[in-house]
C-alpha cells in the first residue's frame, strides 16, 4: 500500500475519531495504536510505553506543570480582580480607558499565569460586569476579554511555546523573548481598537441623549483621587515583582526554564498566602487539584500526540507530506500562507497543543528549507493559533466568556471577537513585513549559536 493511501487513511481515521466525540488524547493514541498494529511490526507494540517515555523525558516539558501551578495560584486568588482595579484607577481618564485597562490587565495576568482560559476567567469575571455596568455593549466587553486572554499563549511563560520549542528543537529562551515584541504589538492594536470602539459607542449614546433619550451609563465619568490610585498598588506590585524576578532569573542565566517555573510556582503560593490569606489546606487544595487535572490532561495529550507523530514518521507519512509540499515549488511566502491557512483550518477543531505536535513534523522541514527562521515562525504560528481561540465554531475563549457572562448571547460574543481576529491577521502581516519586531530582543540578549 502506498504512503499516500496510508496517509489518507491516517488523516481520515483521526478526523473520524475526533468527530465521534472521543477526547483528543484518546483519539490520537487509539489511531496511532491501530496503525501500529496494521502497518508496523508486531514487536513495535511492545515499545509503546518506552517510546512515549523517551519522547516525554524532556527537562523542558517539566516546566509545564510548574507554570500551571503558578497560573492556578494566581488565577484562583483575587489577584486578577486587584490587577484589573489598579489598571482601571490609573487609566480611567483615557477615552475607552476601562477597555484599555482590561487589555493591559489581561496582558500582565497572561504574563504571570501563562494560560489563556485562566486569563479570561480571572480578568473577565471582574472586567465584563464592570464594563457592562458602565455602558459598554456586551459584544464589545466580551471581545476585549476574549482577545486579551489569547495573550496567555504568546507572552512568556507560554505553555504553547514550550511545546513548540520541543517540537521544533528551538531555544525556549529565544522563543519566550521573541513573543514579547509581537505581544506588545497586539496589546497596542487591541487598545487602539478599544479607544475607537468606545468613541463610536459614546458618540451614539450622546446623540441619543441630546435628542431626548435617557442618559446612557457610558456617558458617566469616573473620578479617582491620587490617594485612591496609589491605594490599589500594594496588592498588585508583589505579583509584578514576581513576574520581573522570574524573567530576570531566566534571561539572566541564573536558572533554567524548569527552575524558574518551580521558583515562580512556590513564590506565587507564598504571595497569595501572605496577601490573601490562602494558606489553609481547604484553600490550597483547589489550587493543587486544578493544577493536577490540567497538567494530567495536557501531559496525556502531549504523550499521545508524540506517539501519533512517531507513527506518522515511521510510516513516512510526515516525510512524504513534507516532500510533496516541497515538490510543489511554491514561493516562500506562498508556502507560508498555505501553512498558516492550514493552521487556521485546524484551529476550527483542535487546541494549540495538538496543532503543534501533529503538524510540526510536516510543516517545519519545508519552512526550514525555504529559509524561514523557526523562532520567528513559532511566534507567527502562535498568533495564528490565538485566532483559533476566539473564532467559531470551537473557539475556547468564546465558551469561557459565555460561562462567566451567561446573559450575553453567544452570537453577540462571536461578533464581538471578530474585529480582534482581523487585528491579529494585521499583526501577522506586520511581522512578515518587519520580522525584527520578534527577533530583535532574542538576537540582543540570546544570540543564536547557529
Amino acid at each position: 500500500m502506498s504512503t499516500a493511501i496510508i496517509g489518507t487513511l491516517y488523516a481520515g481515521a483521526t478526523l473520524g475519531a475526533m468527530l465521534a466525540g472521543i477526547p483528543i488524547a484518546f483519539a490520537l493514541g487509539a489511531v496511532a495504536l491501530v496503525f501500529m498494529l496494521a502497518f508496523m511490526p508486531g514487536a513495535s507494540l511492545d515499545t509503546v510505553a518506552q517510546n512515549v517515555y523517551e519522547e516525554m523525558a524532556s527537562i523542558t516539558l517539566l516546566s509545564i506543570p510548574l507554570f500551571i501551578l503558578k497560573g492556578a495560584a494566581i488565577g484562583r486568588s483575587k489577584a486578577g480582580q486587584d490587577l484589573y482595579s489598579a489598571m482601571h484607577a490609573w487609566m480611567h481618564k483615557i477615552p475607552g480607558g476601562l477597555g484599555i485597562a482590561n487589555v493591559f490587565a489581561c496582558a500582565l495576568f497572561a504574563a504571570m499565569a501563562g494560560s489563556s482560559p485562566a486569563t479570561c476567567s480571572a480578568i473577565g469575571s471582574a472586567g465584563i460586569p464592570e464594563m457592562r455596568r458602565r455602558g459598554y455593549s456586551g459584544g464589545f466587553a466580551a471581545g476585549i476579554i476574549a482577545a486579551g486572554g489569547t495573550l496567555g499563549i504568546l507572552l512568556p511563560p507560554s505553555i504553547t511555546m514550550i511545546l513548540y520549542a520541543v517540537a521544533a528543537e528551538q531555544s525556549l529562551g529565544r522563543l519566550f523573548l521573541a513573543g514579547i515584541g509581537p505581544g506588545l504589538l497586539l496589546v497596542l492594536l487591541f487598545a487602539a481598537y478599544a479607544v475607537w470602539r468606545f468613541r463610536r459607542e459614546f458618540a451614539m449614546a450622546r446623540a441619543a441623549y441630546v435628542t431626548g433619550g435617557p442618559e446612557h451609563p457610558i456617558l458617566a465619568e469616573d473620578r479617582y483621587s491620587m490617594a485612591q490610585r496609589f491605594s490599589t498598588l500594594p496588592r498588585v506590585l508583589p505579583f509584578v515583582v514576581l513576574l520581573t524576578g522570574v524573567m530576570v532569573a531566566l534571561y539572566g542565566g541564573y536558572a533554567t526554564p524548569s527552575e524558574t517555573a518551580g521558583l515562580g510556582g512556590l513564590l506565587a503560593l507564598a504571595l497569595i498566602a501572605a496577601i490573601y490569606g490562602v494558606w489553609r489546606a481547604r484553600d490550597v487544595s483547589p489550587i493543587l487539584i486544578a493544577t493536577l487535572r490540567e497538567s494530567t490532561m495536557l501531559m496525556l495529550i502531549i504523550g499521545m500526540s508524540l506517539l501519533y507523530a512517531y507513527v506518522m514518521s515511521y510510516l513516512h507519512i510526515s516525510q512524504a507530506a513534507a516532500a510533496a509540499i516541497v515538490a510543489m515549488h511554491l514561493s516562500p511566502w506562498l508556502l507560508l500562507l498555505t501553512i498558516l491557512l492550514l493552521v487556521v483550518a485546524l484551529g476550527f477543531f483542535l487546541p494549540p497543543v495538538s496543532i503543534i505536535l501533529m503538524t510540526a513534523p510536516i510543516i517545519l522541514p519545508p519552512l526550514r528549507e525555504a529559509g524561514f527562521d523557526l523562532v520567528w515562525f513559532g511566534v507567527v504560528m502562535t498568533i495564528t493559533m490565538e485566532m483559533g481561540l476566539i473564532h467559531p465554531p470551537v473557539g475556547l475563549n468564546i465558551f469561557v466568556i459565555k460561562n462567566i457572562a451567561p446573559d450575553i448571547p453567544l452570537s453577540e460574543i462571536i461578533w464581538g471577537t471578530l474585529p480582534f481576529v482581523i487585528l491579529m491577521a494585521i499583526a501577522i502581516l506586520v511581522l512578515c513585513a518587519v520580522p525584527g519586531i520578534a527577533l530583535w530582543l532574542p538576537d540582543l540578549l540570546l544570540p543564536s549559536t547557529k
